[in-house]
């Protein structure tokens, strides 16, 4: 399913097959590393899920498309600069298809936005930020996979380390007045994504 969407995006832009494919053929390289055990394909393919079912609210569907492949195209936990990172890999190759400027700057405000979720004056940012924290608001069984892959991911960390800053992260998401910044999103996901980070709290704190 996302080669399709993917080959098909890019083919808008570029005539080029074998460039279109040697970029589908990165994006699988980088998200497939033995280190993701949650921002792997799995979390590309929900991410597009979901916003799918909002297709109709999207101003620019194939910014979103393009966001969701390189938002976690860098992902290193031991740096801080994965979100610049991934936005600049973002600019390189949307420069290459000869796609606008301001397209260009808002698929990087997209994927930028994605390392505070804050509100954005720009609606498929709200949408798509909504989207990457969706699984918050998951089934308590599909939250504790998510959770235990994340840990998986900072395995480097002893616990006392990880605990603390993980519930640091979970503290600054109940701290917020609220999590999803867009109705869809709110209505269908945020009582139940406040119960499962309280949940997790409690889970760490003992």
């Amino acid at each position: 399913m996302l080669k399709e969407v993917f080959i098909s995006l890019v083919s808008k832009y570029s005539i080029d097959k074998e460039y279109v494919n040697s970029l589908w053929n990165e994006i699988v390289k980088n998200h497939s590393k033995k280190s993701r055990h949650y921002h792997n394909l799995s979390h590309l393919e929900n991410l597009y899920q979901n916003l799918l079912s909002i297709k109709q609210e999207i101003l620019d569907w194939d910014i979103i498309l393009f966001s969701i492949f390189y938002h976690d195209f860098v992902y290193n936990v031991l740096k801080q600069d994965n979100e610049e990172q991934s936005a600049q890999k973002a600019i390189d190759i949307l420069i290459t298809l000869s796609i606008d400027s301001e397209r260009i700057q808002l698929c990087k405000e997209i994927i930028l936005a994605t390392k505070v979720h804050q509100i954005s004056e720009h609606k498929d940012v709200n949408h798509f930020t909504d989207a990457d924290l969706s699984i918050l608001g998951s089934t308590w069984p599909d939250y504790e996979t998510y959770y235990r892959n994340v840990r998986k991911e900072y395995k480097y960390y002893p616990d006392f380390m990880y605990n603390k800053g993980r519930i640091k992260v979970l503290k600054h998401f109940l701290d917020m007045s609220k999590i999803f910044k867009t109705d869809y999103f709110y209505k269908t996901l945020e009582n139940q994504a406040r119960n499962n980070l309280r949940q997790e709290i409690n889970l760490l704190s003992k």
